[in-house]
């Protein structure tokens, strides 16, 4: 029996070697670890079908593949039967079990070279690669191999299974910050009837669960129920940014844009704010603007209250027209803007901040926003608006809201200063500065026909339960208790 020992470096130096001495369909006998590299006993496939008959060959062939394909998946190997007495030899012996860490190259599989390489040893072979490269990463001092060498899964690279396993992760903690406090709430509605009794008034009165659990647990320790909700009402004045003093405004002056969605009572409140402006200076000092060119009477509507107040009324189209209204009114003491109404969700928001940006003149922003709104809804309104920056916000409709505190929420969340509430269509008598403690007050007292919407003692807990994950709110965060 021809055998021939060749020793190289490397398995594929080896390979080469076997290739170019016996060809292509040589026979693989043996393939180990040595000190100098990797040994590989070889034979022509000639000399294995002279020496072994037909069958006896394909026996012997199989056997080392399936002894390797044993060692890849590190599974003790099946019994064998006797080997023929050719092959006994100690140059047929199988391959040495050497650890698969220090493997310096790929198994070979027990057929001929000529073949494609099985997918298990494939995927032997790149594992066996990548953890030479770790390991020689870690060695030169590198925080992590190259992004090339980490490893794939089902045809995910390592990023991807990284974000699914953290997004994975981050789903069971909010299912279990849920539950959790779900258990807690329910355990403290047993112990402490008066946190129950005071979250149940501040849902009730249009308050988010989250700022409502905030304050519940930090009310004070050993309270009387009369007195603690006075101190619930102290702590939402005290969080409330209101306008310190209505002279400054009026006496300061300025270009103001009344801006919001549709239908929240911009041109009323602009009418009103003329009407105080024109108490104070006169109408001489005061020029009124309108960019509502889309709403059919948007101008006209304008214009009535501008006539019976003795003030011009001028319609802009875009920027170029704003910016030559305002250079020809430069010498007015105040400037009122009425926006058109666009909704929250629509582009044209930032078309219209764009225009009052370029109009080349500091121009402050008053929001407007109607209290007859959801929580949600007010906290989108409140997202699309402030991007270019807010002076302040008006809150109308006052006498339309069944409750009041949705929009104290947003404005508590999101620290708007609030200037004025309106609560009526008259001009400009429903009009009125904010008053942080009547408004407190007001979100409790208010006749809310509401009882079909209001939660019960047994549905605390689920609604309290989501609001583990928004108690990181930034505006949350900022509350003041004392």
């Amino acid at each position: 029996m021809n055998v021939k020992k060749f020793i190289a470096n490397s398995s594929r130096e080896a390979w080469r070697q076997v290739r170019e001495a016996l060809g292509p369909d040589a026979v693989i006998l043996s393939n180990r670890n040595i000190p100098d590299g990797v040994e590989i006993l070889a034979m022509a496939n000639e000399d294995m079908t002279t020496l072994v008959a037909p069958g006896a060959a394909r026996e012997a062939v199989a056997r080392p593949q399936a002894a390797s394909l044993q060692q890849q998946t590190s599974l003790p190997p099946a019994p064998q039967p006797k080997r023929p007495a050719l092959l006994s030899s100690p140059v047929a012996q199988p391959p040495s079990r050497a650890p698969r860490a220090e493997s310096s190259g790929p198994l070979l599989d027990q057929q001929p070279l000529g073949r494609a390489v099985s997918k298990e040893a494939e995927q032997a072979d790149a594992r066996v690669w990548r953890s030479r490269s770790n390991r020689a990463a870690q060695e030169s001092g590198q925080d992590q191999p190259p992004r090339s060498s980490l490893p794939e899964f089902d045809g995910k690279d390592y990023d991807e299974i990284l974000s699914e396993v953290m997004s994975e992760i981050r789903s069971m903690r909010g299912v279990l910050e849920t539950q959790l406090a779900e258990i807690s709430w329910g355990g403290t509605q047993k112990r402490e009837p008066l946190k129950a009794q005071v979250m149940k008034e501040m849902l009730a009165a249009g308050f988010s669960a989250s700022l409502s659990r905030l304050i519940t647990e930090n009310l004070p320790s050993n309270s009387k129920s009369q007195d603690i909700m006075f101190w619930v009402k102290s702590v939402l004045a005290r969080n409330l940014s209101t306008l310190a003093n209505e002279s400054e405004l009026l006496e300061n002056g300025g270009v103001f844009a009344m801006v919001g969605p549709t239908g929240v009572g911009k041109t009323t409140t602009t009418a009103k704010l003329a009407a105080r402006c024109v108490m104070r200076h006169g109408s001489g000092k005061l020029a009124l603007i309108t960019t509502d060119g889309y709403r059919i009477g948007g101008y006209e509507q304008l214009r009535i209250y501008g006539k019976i107040l003795g003030v011009m009324v001028h319609s802009v189209k875009d920027e170029t027209d704003l910016r030559i209204a305002l250079e020809e009114l430069k010498g007015k003491h105040t400037v009122l803007i009425d926006t058109a109404g666009v909704g929250q969700r629509d582009q044209m928001v930032a078309e219209q901040d764009a225009m009052l940006a370029g109009a080349g003149v500091d121009i402050k922003r008053l929001l407007c926003l109607n209290a007859t709104a959801t929580g949600g809804t007010l906290n989108e309104v409140v997202h699309a608006y402030s991007s270019s920056g807010l002076a302040g916000c008006i809150v109308t409709k006052l006498d339309e809201a069944a409750t009041i505190g949705n929009v104290l929420d947003v404005v508590i969340r999101h620290k708007l200063n609030l200037h004025y509430v309106a609560n009526g269509q008259r001009v400009p008598e429903d009009l009125h500065v904010a008053n942080k403690l009547y408004l407190a007050d007001r979100a409790f007292k208010q006749k809310r026909e509401t009882a079909p919407f209001e939660f019960q003692e047994g549905e605390l807990p689920g609604v309290i339960g989501p609001t583990a994950l928004s108690m990181n709110d930034k505006g949350l965060r900022e509350v003041t208790f004392g």
